[in-house]
C-alpha cells in the first residue's frame, strides 16, 4: 500500500516525493519475472506527470555544500534498487576518508509486476522488464526513455544552487545496471550537463551480459553470420533508440571514446550456463560468458582508430556476478571513489 509524500508513514523520509517501502514474496524464477524485493522510499520528477523511484542518502532538495563526489548506482535484472544503494553505502564505508563528502544515489526501473504487486500511482514510470536496459520508453505515464530518466538524475545533481562544490559524479551499474550504464555512457546526454556545471563523470561497467559494438565484427563470426539483428540495438548502431535521434554512429562512437569508463570484470563471471546470461545470438556472438565479452569488447575498441584513452579494465580476483562483491572490492573503490589499492588495472589506451 502506497502513502502520501504528506502521510505520517513517510514523516522520517527524505523529499522528493515518496514510495512505502514493501518486501516481495516471489522467489524461484528468473529475476526479471518476479516482483522487485521493494520500493524506493522517494521520487524525482523526471518529467512533468512521470517520477522515477530513488533512494538517496541525504536529502538533495536542500543545498549540500559539503557534497564533493555523487556515486549512482544502477540495479540489475531483478530491479532490487535497496540492494544496490545498500551496496554503495557499504562501498562508500569501506573507502574510508576517500568516501567522504559523498552522495550515494540508486534509481529504480520499476516493471508492470511491480505495478501491480505494490499499487504503485499512475504516474511512476514503468518500464518492460528488460527494456529499460537499452533505454527503451517507459510503457506509462509517458514514453520517456530509461537515458531520459537518467538525464533527469544528472540535471538535479548539476543544480550549483544544490551541489556548489561536487566535482564528481560517477554512475555505475552491474550487470543488467551496467548494459544500462554502457550504453547510457554512448548516448546520454547528461554527461554534457555535468560538464557545462564545471562537473567530471565516470561510468562504471561490471560484468555486463553484452555490449553495443560500433563495427559489425564480432568476437564469434560463425554466431554473427547467421544472427539477423547481430547489428541492431541494443547491440550495435542499427536501429538506434529515438533517444539518440540526430546523432551518428560515428558521433556516438567519437563521445564514447573521449568518456572516462572503467570496466570491471570479476574473473569467476565466466559461467556459459548463467542463468541470468544474454543466450540470444546478439549475446553469444560476443562470447561464451560475460568475463570472455568484457575483455572481447576491451579488445575490440582497442584496434578501433585511436584507441581507447580514456577507458580503464579492472579485474576483480576470485569473484563471480555477485554486485555487492564487485563493487566493494579494492578494484571496485578505486573505480566508485579513486582509492588507491587495485593491483590489476588494465590499460586500453591505443591499438598495438
Amino acid at each position: 500500500m502506497l502513502s502520501s509524500s504528506r502521510g505520517p508513514v513517510l514523516a522520517g523520509l527524505l523529499l522528493c516525493g515518496s514510495l512505502l517501502v514493501a518486501l516481495s514474496p516471489g522467489h524461484g524464477v528468473a529475476a526479471h519475472a518476479k516482483p522487485a524485493p521493494e520500493l524506493a522510499p522517494q521520487t524525482l520528477d523526471a518529467a512533468p506527470g512521470a517520477r522515477l523511484p530513488v533512494y538517496v542518502s541525504r536529502d538533495w532538495s536542500q543545498p549540500l555544500p559539503d557534497i564533493e563526489r555523487a556515486v549512482i548506482v544502477v540495479h540489475g535484472h531483478g530491479r532490487n534498487a535497496g540492494d544496490y544503494f545498500r551496496t554503495g553505502l557499504a562501498a562508500q564505508a569501506a573507502a574510508s576518508d576517500a568516501g567522504s563528502s559523498t552522495l550515494i544515489v540508486a534509481p529504480q526501473f520499476i516493471a508492470p509486476l511491480d505495478v501491480d504487486t505494490f499499487g504503485v500511482p499512475a504516474d511512476v514510470l514503468r518500464y518492460s522488464s528488460q527494456g529499460w536496459e537499452g533505454g527503451d520508453a517507459a510503457l506509462g505515464p509517458m514514453p520517456i526513455s530509461s537515458f531520459a530518466a537518467l538525464d533527469a538524475v544528472l540535471a538535479r545533481l548539476a543544480e550549483r544552487t544544490r551541489f556548489p562544490n561536487l566535482k564528481t559524479v560517477v554512475l555505475a551499474g552491474h550487470s543488467g545496471g551496467a548494459q544500462l550504464v554502457q550504453r547510457y555512457a554512448i548516448v546520454g546526454r547528461g554527461a554534457a550537463r555535468l560538464a557545462e556545471a564545471g562537473i567530471a563523470m565516470r561510468f562504471v561497467v561490471a560484468n555486463p551480459s553484452s555490449y553495443a559494438y560500433f563495427s559489425s565484427e564480432r568476437p564469434v563470426p560463425s554466431v554473427a553470420a547467421n544472427c539477423a539483428h547481430v547489428d541492431d540495438w541494443k547491440y550495435g548502431m542499427q536501429n538506434l533508440p529515438a533517444y539518440a535521434a540526430g546523432r551518428s554512429p560515428a558521433e556516438l562512437e567519437r563521445d564514447y571514446v573521449a568518456a572516462h569508463v572503467v570496466y570491471l570484470l570479476g574473473t569467476r563471471d565466466n559461467d556459459p550456463a548463467h542463468p541470468l546470461l544474454d543466450r540470444s545470438c546478439m549475446g553469444r556472438a560476443q562470447g561464451p560468458d560475460r568475463w570472455s565479452r568484457g575483455h572481447a569488447y576491451v579488445a575490440a575498441m582497442r584496434t578501433r582508430d585511436g584507441g581507447t584513452p580514456n577507458h580503464v579494465l579492472y579485474e576483480v580476483q576470485g569473484v563471480g556476478h555477485d554486485g555487492r562483491a564487485m563493487l566493494t572490492s579494492a578494484c571496485g573503490l578505486a573505480a566508485l571513489f579513486d582509492r588507491p589499492g587495485c593491483a590489476t588495472a588494465l590499460s586500453s589506451r591505443t591499438r598495438d
